[in-house]
């Protein structure tokens, strides 16, 4: 019976014994416990995913690397090709190739994270993207957050570089008034705010999508019969061409995220310098 509700939540798909159609909703973000009911460990669905996206992208890169070769071929070049392209079109593009280098881990960390807990949401039997959820946005925004902060302070020292960071030079006296807390709010505390809820927001708006599409194929076939099957081909039509741009969506949401904590870095790497 556990299972039964699991699944009907996974595939945000209802149907009343009359037919009706029950659209998907933001219980799936919150499915019921899976181990651990009741404690502190607590695991459902959305958390196995993250956990299981995760170990496949180290599992990935363990096995790509195992053995490099000078000349790479197979996974290890699929895998040099993918830390290229975080390397050469975020790092080094917004922090230059000497902080580039030195930030790498962690802007690629971040992209290839995000990118594979993205894309759960068009795995068949995942069908949903753990970023959906505020957990882990939060937890990749504060983790860029505490990182270009980090270097800022550990740069200029705690006093300069909030100075620098809020303290616009050369506008009047009384404009500051104005200015500091703007610039305050701007920094410390939207930066993190928007890197957070565009991800969930974006994955969430997919998911939901996705689901309504498919679960309308569904319906539209095998529930409502008649001449409604022919309203099938067209939520079919829609589905396929909905998850080809959640592709285009995953990536992007990978690459705005690893690409916007490189020019936090940046920023607080030239605090005094704004």
């Amino acid at each position: 019976m556990a299972a039964d509700r699991l699944r009907e939540r996974t595939l945000s798909v209802t149907f009343m014994a009359a037919g009706e159609y029950q659209p998907p909703s933001l219980a799936d973000f919150y499915p019921p416990a899976v181990l651990f009911e009741g404690t502190a460990f607590e695991l459902d669905r959305l958390v196995l995913i993250r956990l299981l996206m995760s170990g496949l992208v180290a599992l990935f890169f363990v096995i790509a690397m195992r053995s490099p070769k000078l000349v790479p071929t197979g996974v290890q070049n699929v895998a040099e090709f993918a830390l290229d392209f975080v390397r050469i079109h975020i790092a080094e593009e917004i922090l230059g190739k000497e902080q580039g280098k030195r930030f790498l881990p962690i802007i690629t960390t971040i992209f290839f994270i995000v990118l594979a807990s993205n894309f759960a949401g068009i795995i068949p039997f995942l069908n949903i993207s753990p970023n959906g959820r505020i957990g882990m946005p939060l937890v990749l925004a504060a983790l860029a957050y505490i990182v270009f902060n980090y270097v800022g302070i550990k740069k200029y020292g705690f006093f300069k570089y909030v100075k620098s960071s809020i303290v616009v030079p050369g506008v009047p006296l009384p404009l500051h008034f104005l200015l500091i807390p703007i610039e305050f709010i701007s920094t410390f505390i939207l930066r993190p705010f928007t890197l957070m809820v565009r991800l969930m927001a974006n994955l969430l708006a997919g998911h939901i999508l996705l689901v309504l599409f498919f679960s309308a194929t569904q319906f539209f076939f095998f529930t409502s019969g008649g001449f409604q099957a022919v309203f099938g081909v067209a939520s079919l039509a829609a589905s396929i061409g909905f998850t080809f741009f959640e592709l285009l969506v995953i990536f992007l949401q990978a690459y705005v995220f690893a690409l916007l904590t490189s020019v936090y870095i940046d920023l607080a790497l030239h605090a005094d310098s704004h």
